[in-house]
């Protein structure tokens, strides 16, 4: 159903005018579902205009929970509608519930970034790329890189992950998500920049070593392993090895952490 189609606000505002209705696109109403059609519900909102409601139009997880318009009984069934446009050809007004949930799931999650809260969210199934996971409603990802070091075998046995925000972008409705911020946020006190602490070597590429501490991944970069210059890492570390490094930064926003073990 193409909801905007012989659809102008021109057309709205003259029916507005001549039956002096107080409402407008964009409004919130109070309506009652009152007959089930083929593909919608026609909703009663107080006006002499028809209102209809498209099934796509009542939830933001229609594509999931299709068989929902089932529960809504045409007996009188009261809730809130969002006008979201006006077919001049019907003249009807159609109706979304699915807006509505939009707006205040985005209003959700600007909280949920203000407070910067861990989140345990539901796994809903794992591509090339990451994770795909619902908040409020809003598809969400956690890339690959921000997963590390989880290991995928592990992962494949966890129904939730623990995860924070890192970005929320209502205009491209976009929602990615961090698990590696979440756990170091979980042990930033244990992390101060300075401190000594113990890692594991997991990694070893040319440009340096990559170790997990604290299920932190870090970076042991070339420079920072001895004051005089190395030509091959491998030759002095092995993958799982425990050293001793200094914390040199965290950054908490992208969950990485960058050591050193000079002048240790």
């Amino acid at each position: 159903m193409q909801i905007n189609q012989n659809f102008t606000e021109n057309n709205f505002a003259f029916v507005l005018n001549a039956y002096k209705y107080n409402i407008n696109l964009g409004d919130i109403v109070a309506g009652t579902i009152f007959n089930m059609e083929k593909r919608g519900f026609l909703v009663d909102i107080g006006i002499p205009i028809v209102c209809y409601l498209p099934y796509e139009e009542i939830s933001l997880n229609y594509k999931t929970t299709k068989n929902i318009y089932y529960s809504y009984s045409i007996n009188n069934t009261t809730r809130e509608f969002f006008i979201l446009a006006y077919n001049k050809h019907k003249n009807q007004l159609i109706l979304s519930i699915k807006r509505l949930e939009y707006i205040r799931a985005w209003k959700r999650i600007k909280q949920i970034e203000s407070e910067d809260i861990i989140l345990n969210l539901k796994i809903h199934y794992q591509n090339r790329g990451g994770i795909i996971t619902i908040l409020e409603g809003i598809q969400g990802f956690i890339p690959n890189s921000h997963l590390e070091p989880i290991e995928k075998k592990i992962l494949k046995q966890k129904n939730h992950i623990p995860c924070k925000l890192l970005l929320a972008d209502e205009k491209n409705n976009k929602l990615i998500l961090s698990y590696k911020k979440a756990i170091l946020s979980v042990v930033s006190k244990k992390l101060k920049i300075g401190n000594i602490v113990n890692g594991k070597i997991i990694k070893i590429e040319n440009y340096g070593i990559f170790l997990e501490i604290y299920n932190i991944l870090s970076l042991l970069h070339i420079s920072e392993i001895a004051n005089s210059n190395i030509t091959k890492i491998d030759t002095i570390f092995k993958v799982g090895d425990i050293i001793k490094v200094k914390i040199l930064h965290i950054d908490m926003q992208q969950g990485r952490i960058s050591v050193s073990t000079r002048n240790i």
